[in-house]
């Protein structure tokens, strides 16, 4: 089995398209070279996929790229089951759709979403915004405090 280099930053993609994960696997080579990403292409393989790595005591991944319409359990029931989860209701999860209808955005940030996108629609669209994710997300970010003085 091959080793992961621990400097690597993983991002899951929960992900059914292949030219969308072909699209990802692209952008994500150009932009950012200490992400890994870790494809799944539905949302039980993604549950499972994640329960395993708990188990184990592997760590779990940074960010979480979360289509919104998956085969199996739809994106919102993921997000609701990650969300219950102790191990995992505190990692940052973006939901993003080719359709970006009212009611998902809202019920996305209701049960838990970090964040709600729209689906990029190429390579170039995907590239910006993994480096922004990676920006907002996977960069440690020091903010000074502003003290109160007497």
């Amino acid at each position: 089995m091959k080793a992961v280099n621990s400097n690597l930053q993983t991002i899951l993609l929960v992900e059914d398209e292949p030219s969308e994960i072909a699209c990802a696997h692209e952008a994500c080579a150009l932009c950012e070279p200490s992400i890994r990403l870790v494809v799944v292409d539905d949302s039980v393989e993604a549950l499972a996929w994640l329960s395993r790595n708990t188990e184990v005591r592997n760590p779990l991944p940074r960010l979480i790229l979360l289509d919104l319409k998956l085969p199996k359990l739809s994106g919102l029931a993921v997000l609701r089951r990650l969300r219950m989860d102790a191990s995992t209701q505190d990692l940052p999860i973006i939901v993003f759709s080719e359709t970006c209808a009212q009611s998902d955005i809202l019920l996305s940030y209701q049960i838990g979403a970090n964040s709600f996108v729209s689906k990029p629609a190429d390579i170039n669209q995907f590239q910006e915004l993994l480096r922004e994710l990676a920006a907002y997300w996977l960069q440690p970010r020091q903010r000074k405090l502003a003290f109160a003085t007497q």
